[in-house]
């Protein structure tokens, strides 16, 4: 089995590679994708896989992942990577001083287009807390996101990919895959 990693995010494709070893072939291709807008991330994975699937007509996945943060009401949410981009985690952080409730979660959905154009969305969450910089493995928000006392950043990738987001989603993908052979 065959399918390609549709992303910029040269992280994400090493994460999803090692998740698939021995399982499938993960090829990958940067694709310029138009920036599609809803709260709910499904949607957004959903439209890019169309997208993408449209221009290359080849099993693929895409993935959006949202970051939600209890004390901004859920802010960013799906804008993570943008705000991520302009503002930082020292943003984040600088929003979030003087609130007592840390808590957040990561959603990550995961679109998958198969041979004939049918996509199916996976999803995984995980819940943590927001915390002090530590770490120095990881990306993204990797390094203020914290799950049972320690950060993404902190955990090898093999650890993070059994536990985070984006993993769990790629469990449900892989499980998708494994029965429909």
């Amino acid at each position: 089995m065959t399918f390609t990693v549709v992303t910029s995010n040269e992280n994400k494709v090493k994460e999803v590679a090692a998740f698939f070893a021995g399982v499938a072939e993960v090829a990958h291709i940067f694709l310029e994708i138009p920036e599609y807008r809803d709260n709910d991330v499904g949607v957004i994975a959903e439209e890019k896989a169309r997208y993408a699937w449209n221009a290359l007509h080849c099993p693929l996945i895409v993935d959006d992942t949202g970051f939600f943060v209890s004390a901004l009401n859920g802010f960013p949410g799906p804008y993570a990577a943008y705000v991520l981009d302009t503002i930082g985690m020292e943003g984040i952080l600088r929003l979030l001083e003087g609130a007592e409730d840390r808590s957040a979660y990561f959603e990550t959905a995961i679109a998958y287009a198969d041979t004939e154009g049918v996509i199916r969305v996976f999803r995984g969450v995980v819940d943590g807390s927001i915390v002090s910089p530590r770490g120095e493995a990881g990306f993204g928000y990797d390094p203020i996101f914290s799950v049972d006392g320690r950060t993404f950043a902190e955990r090898t990738l093999a650890e993070k990919a059994t536990m985070s987001h984006r993993g769990r989603a790629l469990a449900e993908l892989r499980k998708f895959l494994v029965s429909d052979e």
